[in-house]
């Protein structure tokens, strides 16, 4: 196949994969806030694509780990052709489409990392990857990043508590409902870090793939075209709203009242920011995921439905491995030349087609997402101030 198709082909590929991410993580600013009932659905996800768009051009820290960090660039140059980076893609976008119609909020970075690698191996052997870069930059956050800010949730969480409940005085009833406006802004600074982590990955991508086919020169970050394009592809993945992620984020793990939501929010936009400034390219999905779980345990009477956490975890442990293995199988195609190509992409078009015919049978929408809003300005009252406000009616 001619070198130019085949880059048009992966260019596109990679900004539809973009554009999974989108709908995939717009869980991840916003599954909190529509569950408190700070923001209305529809009005939130189109907050969180015009803030992921406003993201994407904040940072390119995270690319460059992508497209000049993980894969390796030998005497020749970088040891990867465009039809292995087309079969890594096929690899991330088939397991983010599973895991979507699943409601799992898995890793669509680890699936794009796991894709790659797996096709890269095929390609050019075991020895083109960096490891110390994966171990590094991807293995390691990924393994501390929501944990740190599941305990950063936690504290936030048991102190908004704590400041919320003193003074006991009649106007200290329903405060912490107040935090649904909190709730606007922490949730808007989510989505603004997804953007400066997630949109850079696809942008990496891009890079790596006009360096491979000799576009552009080794050791250079993405260009500004490439930068627009995927800034808008996430941003409009975000606004179609990944409606069975935003359930089980909002309602699966945990019951979500605004001060743990705001404490929640805060702890994943800093985590994400800070990983991004360092050019960690981690899960925003995990670090969102663990700052649910944080704020659960942080809020006393509340429970985490750790079944569901069991579910996400076994989904996070899968991610890399699963789409590596497609990625390769779409690699060893690939290598038949032409003909592989288009079976490959064949192949890719049927499991999507599926999965979205399949996806029409119980569909999940914004109506439908959060079944039950949490009257949380009535709910977050102390006992204390539900009888003063009953022995005031009597």
């Amino acid at each position: 196949m001619d070198l130019s198709v085949i880059v048009v082909l992966v260019i596109a590929l990679a900004l539809f994969f973009d554009f999974t991410n989108g709908f995939h993580d717009t869980a991840n600013a916003m599954a909190t806030p529509i569950a408190t009932g700070a923001l209305r659905p529809k009005v939130a996800v189109a907050l969180a694509a015009a803030l992921n768009l406003v993201g994407a051009f904040l940072s390119t820290e995270v690319a460059k780990t992508i497209s000049g960090g993980l894969i390796r660039e030998g005497a020749g140059g970088v040891q990867i052709l465009p039809e292995m980076i087309f079969a890594g893609l096929i690899g991330a976008i088939v397991w983010n489409l599973v895991t979507w119609l699943f409601g799992l909020p898995s890793s669509s970075s680890h699936a794009l990392f796991g894709g790659l690698i797996g096709a890269a191996v095929v390609g050019a052997g075991f020895g083109v990857v960096d490891y110390g870069v994966l171990l590094s930059k991807i293995v390691l956050p990924a393994l501390v990043a929501p944990v740190v800010a599941g305990v950063v949730a936690f504290v936030a969480t048991r102190l908004a508590y704590l400041i919320t409940r003193m003074p006991a005085s009649s106007e200290q009833s329903g405060v912490r409902g107040r935090f649904r406006y909190g709730q606007i802004f922490s949730s808007s600074l989510v989505a603004l870090a997804h953007g400066t982590n997630d949109a850079q990955k696809t942008m990496g991508v891009i890079t790596l793939l006009l360096i491979s086919a000799g576009l552009q020169p080794a050791g250079t970050g993405p260009e500004i075209w490439i930068i627009v394009a995927c800034a808008l592809a996430i941003a409009l993945g975000t606004y179609m709203g990944g409606w069975r992620i935003i359930r089980t984020l909002g309602a699966g793990l945990t019951e979500v009242k605004p001060a743990q939501g705001f404490a929640a929010e805060t702890s994943t936009a800093a985590t994400i920011l800070a990983s991004s400034h360092l050019g960690f390219a981690l899960s925003t999905t995990q670090v969102a995921s663990g700052s649910v779980i944080g704020s659960g345990l942080g809020r006393r009477g509340s429970s985490v439905r750790w079944r569901t956490a069991g579910r996400i975890g076994v989904g996070w442990l899968l991610t890399l491995p699963a789409s590596a293995v497609v990625g390769a199988v779409a690699a060893f195609v690939a290598r038949l030349g032409t003909v592989g190509i288009v079976v490959d992409l064949f192949a890719g078009l049927g499991v999507i087609v599926s999965i979205f015919v399949i996806s029409r049978r119980n569909q999940v929408t914004s109506s439908n997402a959060i079944s039950e809003i949490d009257a949380a300005g009535d709910v977050v009252r102390s006992p204390k101030a539900t009888r003063r406000k009953q022995r005031a009616a009597r």
